[in-house]
């Protein structure tokens, strides 16, 4: 296993950003007074077909009209986004435009899909150009962007807080994403209440990509470990550092007594509650920390999905949900990374279990992530490892294919990865328990 090369010029730098935030229930009745005071007079709302049916985001824009603000809704979001579904809203964006402002009512899908066409009203060119290199162009934006308000109605993405937009471009089947600091929402409005209606099969998914934000970003190589930047070579995934530690902390906190909950009693105000709060928590860890192993997984395990039919997702096609394939390589993952920061694994588990120490006595050292991380997927019904959605040995090359193209997420890191790393991960991952 292979340790990181120690940097000749360390790098003593850490960045932080994050959106203003606005935290409650009722906190979305509040945006047309919030988009006022940025002087917006016609502002598109973004979201899918199921908020939309939902009423969240109309009820959303008919409230900006008391404040003088013109709000048009596209409903043409699509569930896990593609590169057709993203030049689809862009199309639409460049068309009926010109807009102030631009407000997502949805889960990290609909946010996404907000950000790409807030970035492609406001520059010139084309998706490609600026997706991440090497399935993109990796082009950084010349010009400042809209005010983007986003209101996640799914608890889990972290979108909101966070600036990067995920996609599946099809002709790959691989899932990448577009990353730059101007992508990043202006506020994050979380409202508890508008996460009502999530089922427990959504609920289970998009925590999970809640948690392995917050653990991904909490065993991330230390910002320390970087040589050292120039101010124009600075990115937003800087490695751990103090304050996305914090957060990613806490996120965890939260997490350990409200996610079970969450997904068994839906209708449970509290657990929603602290729900919506860790995932803007993870969001604001990962966003500045970055995300490694299990997200690089992820990204070919959704896009090249075969027959699979999550429960309580839209049936008329096959997806992985995002959150759900992070999830299938992250006890496998951990298990891989513990001997490059034992420490940091042993006391996320902690937060993770409550007494763990004495629950899982026995446990190996290098076990007890994995261990209290496969316990809780049983029990919130993720499916058993890349087997159970469809996946098999013969698959793997590909999948190891997808996860290299990653080499932003895999940068991130706490040790160097090689394709038989990655190999031996998927091979251990088709079946969990």
């Amino acid at each position: 296993m292979s340790k990181l090369d120690p940097p000749q010029n360390a790098e003593t730098v850490f960045t932080y950003g994050a959106p203003q935030l606005k935290f409650g229930a009722g906190a979305a009745d509040e945006i047309g007074y919030d988009l006022s005071l940025t002087g917006a007079r016609r502002v598109l709302v973004v979201t899918d077909p199921g908020v939309a049916r939902a009423g969240v985001a109309q009820r959303v824009a008919d409230q900006m009209s008391s404040f003088g603000i013109e709000a048009v809704v596209f409903e043409g979001s699509r569930v896990e986004p593609t590169d057709d579904s993203l030049r689809e809203a862009v199309d639409y964006g460049r068309q009926n435009g010109p807009w102030d402002a631009f407000v997502a009512v949805g889960g990290g899908s609909s946010i996404d899909t907000a950000k790409a066409i807030n970035l492609l009203t406001s520059n010139e060119g084309e998706l490609m150009d600026y997706i991440n290199a090497p399935v993109g162009g990796g082009r950084a934006p010349q010009k400042p962007l809209k005010p983007l308000v986003a209101v996640p109605t799914t608890t889990g993405t972290g979108s909101e807080s966070t600036t990067i937009c995920v996609l599946d471009v099809l002709s790959l089947k691989v899932k990448t994403g577009i990353s730059h600091a101007r992508l990043r929402p202006t506020m994050a409005v979380i409202d508890p209440v508008v996460t009502l209606t999530q089922p427990s099969g959504v609920t289970a998914a998009s925590g999970m990509d809640i948690l392995c934000h917050a653990l991904e970003s909490y065993t991330a190589r230390p910002y320390t470990s970087y040589e050292h930047k120039q101010p124009q070579e600075r990115v937003p995934y800087c490695g751990s550092n103090p304050i996305a530690d914090m957060w990613s902390e806490k996120a965890m906190t939260l997490l350990a007594g409200a996610f079970r909950v969450a997904v068994r009693e839906g209708d449970n105000l509290g657990a929603r509650g602290d729900m919506a709060l860790a995932a803007t928590f993870a969001g604001m860890g990962f966003g500045n920390a970055g995300v490694h192993i299990p997200h690089a997984n992820a990204y070919p395990i959704a896009g090249r999905v075969k027959d699979f039919h999550p429960k309580d997702y839209p049936q008329d096609e096959a997806v992985i949900p995002h959150g759900m394939s992070v999830s299938l390589t992250a006890p496998e993952a951990f298990r891989f990374t513990f001997d490059a920061a034992p420490e940091r694994h042993l006391h996320a588990a902690r937060l993770l279990a409550a007494g763990a120490d004495k629950s899982y006595d026995g446990v190996a050292d290098a076990e007890l992530l994995p261990t209290v991380l496969i316990d809780l997927m049983r029990d919130i019904e993720i499916p058993n490892g890349c087997g159970a959605v469809g996946y098999d040995s013969g698959d793997i090359a590909d999948l190891v294919d997808g996860t290299m193209k990653q080499q932003r997420l895999l940068a991130t890191a706490p040790k160097k990865v090689t394709e038989d790393d990655i190999a031996a991960i998927f091979e251990r991952s088709m079946n969990l328990w």
